[in-house]
């Protein structure tokens, strides 16, 4: 079976869950600067994925998927800093960090099928 729309990709679907999650934790922090980094950056992983996924071309999308892999170390990234800040517990940091590397994990695997059909 063929993918035939964004929203079938797995990388996709498990994207826009690591957005809600993230969104729950921190839509209550006053540190709006943190706050928006973080949403933005999370929201950038999905959705990158769904624009790159109607380019042209598997290269359009390969570079597309490598920019929601950056947006997904700007994630990570800001876990450990909201983690330094006492925004979060250690242990909701090191969930999110975990599905974050899932995301990414799943990204690098479609980026690699996309060369194998090339």
């Amino acid at each position: 079976m063929s993918v035939k729309q964004f929203e079938d990709l797995i990388a996709w679907q498990k994207a826009q869950d690591l957005a809600v999650e993230i969104y729950k934790h921190f839509l209550q922090n006053k540190d709006f600067g943190y706050r928006n980094q973080i949403c933005e950056a999370v929201v950038s992983i999905s959705n990158n994925i769904a624009e790159g996924f109607d380019r042209s071309s598997n290269a359009d999308f390969s570079r597309f998927l490598y920019i929601s892999l950056g947006s997904c170390s700007e994630v990570k990234s800001m876990l450990y800093l909201g983690n330094r800040l006492d925004y979060i517990s250690i242990e909701v940091k090191d969930k999110l960090i975990n599905d974050s590397n899932e995301v990414s994990k799943i990204i690098r695997g479609l980026i690699k099928s996309l060369y194998k059909k090339n």
